[in-house]
């Protein structure tokens, strides 16, 4: 299964990916409507280290995910591989946020349910909104 790798060396920290992920995500066909004045919560993140190396945080679809073993409303499953979340379902008790290794599930803009990386299979998207905004390419989604 392809998932998304960074390759921090070329991180520029631009934040890219963020917008990229919050306009992917938002239902609305025009970037600066969507995103022009508004504080996004993207699926990914980036972060930055002591030693100001930056890398991008996004889900992992492990192979054996605690997020969904944890999941008391059963809100989060895998579908092809990809640990998805009915938000629906989703009562918002963030025990998938405290389980997940990677940190890479949070409250969603409401703060009810919680959100995280889909790879952007909802959103009809041959390659993450993420990967294909990257201007250094130091994101990748591939398998290995």
């Amino acid at each position: 299964m392809k998932r998304i790798f960074v390759k921090e060396q070329w991180c520029l920290g631009c934040h890219l990916c963020e917008y990229n992920c919050a306009f992917a995500n938002s239902g609305v066909k025009d970037m600066v409507t969507a995103l022009k004045g508004k504080v996004i919560n993207p699926n990914i993140r980036v972060e930055e280290t002591n030693d100001k190396i930056t890398f991008a945080v996004s889900c992992r679809h492990c192979s054996d995910p605690l997020c969904i073993k944890g999941c008391i409303s059963g809100a989060l499953h895998k579908e092809n591989g990809v640990v998805k979340i009915d938000r629906d379902k989703c009562v918002g008790c963030y025990t998938c946020v405290l389980l997940c290794p990677y940190g890479a599930i949070r409250p969603d803009d409401t703060g009810k349910v919680a959100q995280k990386c889909q790879l952007c299979t909802d959103n009809g998207f041959d390659v993450p909104a993420c990967v294909a905004g990257c201007p250094n390419k130091a994101i990748v989604y591939e398998e290995r």
